[in-house]
């Protein structure tokens, strides 16, 4: 079963509670921390994303640069910079918006949602996915595969990505489902999510795996945006590369392996950042004042801090 991981504290008294999973492990790929259901398989969500990038490496797609290769593991924001990113990609292997069969969204910044809704209105460039779309069209391209029907688990694409995640993480065949960008999703368990990260990190410099990881810490505005919770946690940690999934998932990993990955049951945001930062100090990262104000999150009445949102004290 699942463990209270997360507390809402307002005026002194428990409001909320946010139950999950966690699993910590050391350099060797040890757990020091299971907390819950970490053996269980999850929809990983996002966090597959660099897991789906290295089966684009394998296949030949060659970034032009570390920020491209980084928006292909994006979650981004649909920000001028990401949107230019992800055009620029498409217009180097002549596609267009019109190739992506991703959904059309609206920028999940709100100033570029704002901006968006009043001109073009949605679009798949939006779409939070959309750089990882662009280079599959690109690798379909590359490959002479199908440029159309990408999104099918028969396709060529998708069944290499079926074979890097089973590759990756050693997950036995499952059931797979489908996320949210419409693209096949593999359950994984958040002990062999963990170490998954972990291989990227302690890869050889110039492997595959090894140039996403340096990519995706080299810009991590790249694959969230303004205030997102990796650029958060990367910005203040030097060598963690980490990913967030939606409806709670997160994973990363530091330079020498050590690694984590988390599921909050309800999927709320409000938990990552306080539970990222308790699990960071778990991990002996180098504690800064950044870490300390990113850990323990307000809760206001009227304009006054009344209380906070932290990682319940001793479980972690």
């Amino acid at each position: 079963m699942s463990v209270e991981l997360v507390e809402v504290v307002r005026s002194g008294f428990r409001e909320c509670v946010h139950r999950g999973s966690v699993v910590v492990l050391d350099a060797e790929g040890t757990p020091t921390l299971e907390l819950g259901e970490v053996h269980s398989p999850i929809f990983p969500r996002s966090t597959n994303k660099p897991m789906q990038a290295l089966t684009l490496l394998r296949n030949g797609f060659d970034p032009a640069d570390d920020a491209e290769l980084a928006i292909t593991t994006a979650s981004h924001f649909g920000e001028p910079d990401h949107i230019a990113l992800v055009q620029r990609l498409l217009d180097r292997f002549g596609f267009t918006a019109a190739d992506l069969a991703c959904p059309p969204d609206l920028p999940f910044a709100e100033d570029a949602r704002a901006r968006a809704r009043t001109g073009s209105g949605p679009s798949p460039l939006y779409m939070n996915c959309s750089g990882k779309h662009a280079a599959m069209l690109a690798t379909c391209l590359i490959n002479d595969w199908p440029r159309t029907g990408y999104l099918e688990v028969e396709h060529p694409l998708q069944q290499a990505v079926l074979a890097t995640v089973a590759d990756v993480t050693g997950e036995p065949e499952t059931d797979l489902g489908i996320d949210g960008c419409g693209l096949p999703i593999v359950p994984v368990s958040l002990i062999n999510l963990a170490r998954a990260f972990a291989g990227f990190t302690t890869a050889e410099p110039g492997s595959a795996p090894r140039r996403i990881a340096d990519a995706v810490r080299a810009n991590p505005r790249v694959i969230s945006g303004t205030n997102g919770p990796d650029l958060l946690a990367m910005s203040t940690t030097p060598g963690l590369f980490c990913k967030i999934g939606a409806d709670g998932v997160h994973a990363g990993a530091l330079p020498d392996g050590r690694a984590f990955a988390y599921k909050v049951d309800d999927g709320h945001d409000r938990a990552r950042m306080p539970l990222t930062l308790a699990i960071l100090r778990r991990l002996g990262v180098d504690w800064t004042d950044a870490h300390t104000e990113l850990a323990a999150t307000a809760v206001t009445g009227g304009d006054a801090r009344v209380g906070v949102i932290r990682a319940i004290p001793g479980v972690l």
